[in-house]
This record gives structure tokens, sequence and C-alpha cells, in this order.
């Protein structure tokens, strides 16, 4: 069995922040798009999906970085970890936003 030190010692940190920024903006620049196109429609409840959502953009860019490039970097594994891992991206970033708009009310 695999301690803490050498299961996380192929991880490196810039790498990391890298992927879950991209994570993050994802979610974040398709949100400021729908905002820009109406800016009209602004009100205040619309921080909480905005700062709440691009969190589970990086939990979830950060698990597919783990999961394609160091856990199963090579071979047959690596092309299910990618596919297992960009479905949990979007799951992460749908829960997040179901967890952002039930704390403001608006999740129907």
């Amino acid at each position: 069995m695999k301690t803490n030190l050498e299961f996380f010692q192929g991880m490196k940190a810039k790498s990391t922040l890298v992927a879950g920024l991209i994570g993050a903006s994802i979610p974040l620049s398709w949100l400021t798009f729908i905002l820009l196109t109406k800016e009209d429609l602004f009100e205040t409840w619309m921080l909480v999906p905005l700062t709440i959502i691009p969190f589970g953009g990086v939990f979830g860019g950060i698990f597919f970085y783990l999961m394609g490039f160091i856990w199963f970097p090579t071979g047959g594994q690596k092309l299910t970890a990618i596919i297992f891992s960009t479905l949990m991206y979007f799951v992460a970033v749908w829960i997040s936003s179901v967890l952002a708009f039930s704390i403001t009310g608006h999740w129907d």
C-alpha cells in the first residue's frame, strides 16, 4: 500500500493549480456571458452562484488532472480515466449549481 507521500509524489502544485483554474474558468465564463447579455436582469443573489459554481469546476478540474495525468498516465486505463473524470467534472459543476441555487432559493 502506498503512503500519502508516495501517492501524491508525482503531483505538481503548479500543474494542479492550472487545472483548477481552467476548470473554474469554464463555468465562470459561461455564467458571466449570460449575465452580460442580460444586464438589466442582474440582482445581488446572482453573486452566490457566481462564486459557488466555479468552485465545483475547480474540484472537477483537479480531479480530471489527477485521473488523466498522474494516476493513470499511459495505456488503455488513461482513456477510461479521462472519460470517467470528464463525467465527474460535469457532475461536480452540476452539484455545485444545485447547491448554489438551493441556497438562494431559486432551485425548483
